[in-house]
């Protein structure tokens, strides 16, 4: 099972959401700590770490995984953008 981290805009985000869609993205996070590359995601283009992205209701997450450069500990899975599925917005903040 991989390690969750998730980023402050992201964190920011779902805190702002009402409780029942905040366990809704929160539960997929912990579903795609146990597997990263569900036959829902998919890879974004044009990306250099491996980027994917996974939806969840009216919300993408924007992921990867980083390996853990320390040995014993689980691999990392970074959170970098959640946002509105229909909205570029959440490509845009990303991509900051």
């Amino acid at each position: 099972m991989l390690r969750a981290s998730v980023s402050n805009s992201a964190r920011r985000f779902v805190e702002s959401r009402e409780p029942k869609h905040r366990r809704q993205i929160l539960n997929k996070i912990l579903s795609l700590c146990q597997n990263p590359t569900p036959a829902d995601s998919q890879p974004l283009k044009g990306t250099q770490l491996g980027e994917r992205r996974a939806t969840v209701g009216e919300y993408r997450i924007i992921y990867w995984v980083v390996q853990s450069e320390e040995e014993g500990l689980p691999d990392i899975l970074y959170v970098g953008g959640i946002g509105k599925r229909n909205d570029d917005e959440v490509y845009r903040r990303f991509a900051r």
